[in-house]
């Protein structure tokens, strides 16, 4: 019996249960940088472990658009988990990437963004797509985000919207030649095959195309 115990107590280690309802200024106390969740509605909604693509694809335009940002000094970066709630009602997201100009670092807190970021990018995962094409999107655009991007890696579809003045989001449409301008980032420009490529193009190279290295 004893032993039947032992192997019970090994086989069904006990599992740290999720918070009752919070509000978004304890669930920031209680949030470290290795929690990956969300706030919505005042409940922790946990994000569930991305594939290898989605990180390699997110790791690419991470550093690409850092580095970007950091030659031309026209904001922050951040990455999940980072936190942003874009206002007063709205949910605390952890945007894939976001990036916020100098104009508005005002807004950037030690641990979450107090205000919409000027650029957010989500990369869809297969239990994502329904969140980040709906709930997301009405979100970000009724919160200010100037431009979304939605990147499918498993459908090789890439969406890239812009504020209107209207606070209306509409789509920014890719070239002819294949290649998105950001409206936001002024000068960034992407070919969207490079999003499929496998194995995806080597950063110097890219970085080589826009003149930065």
């Amino acid at each position: 019996m004893a032993q039947e115990t032992k192997t019970e107590q090994l086989a069904a280690p006990a599992v740290p249960s999720l918070p009752m309802k919070m509000t978004y200024e304890e669930f920031l106390a209680w949030a470290d940088e290795d929690t990956y969740a969300e706030w919505v509605n005042g409940e922790v909604i946990p994000i569930s472990p991305i594939s290898g693509e989605h990180s390699d694809l997110g790791g690419f335009l991470l550093t690409l658009i850092t580095l970007f940002v950091d030659t031309r000094q026209l904001g922050v970066v951040r990455y999940d988990p980072f936190q942003m709630k874009t206002g007063p009602d709205l949910p605390g997201r952890a945007p894939d990437i976001l990036f916020v100009a100098n104009d508005h670092l005002s807004r950037l807190k030690d641990t979450y963004l107090d205000g919409p970021a000027d650029l957010v990018v989500e990369i869809i995962s297969p239990e994502s797509r329904a969140r980040d094409r709906g709930e997301k999107f009405y979100e970000y655009e009724q919160g200010g985000v100037r431009e979304y991007w939605l990147l499918d890696y498993l459908r090789k579809q890439a969406e890239f919207y812009g504020l209107g003045d209207d606070g209306i989001y509409r789509p920014v449409p890719v070239g002819e030649d294949g290649i998105f301008r950001s409206k936001v980032l002024e000068g960034l420009w992407l070919k969207v095959d490079w999003l499929w490529q496998e194995p995806l193009p080597l950063l110097l190279s890219v970085l080589k195309e826009w003149g930065l290295v």
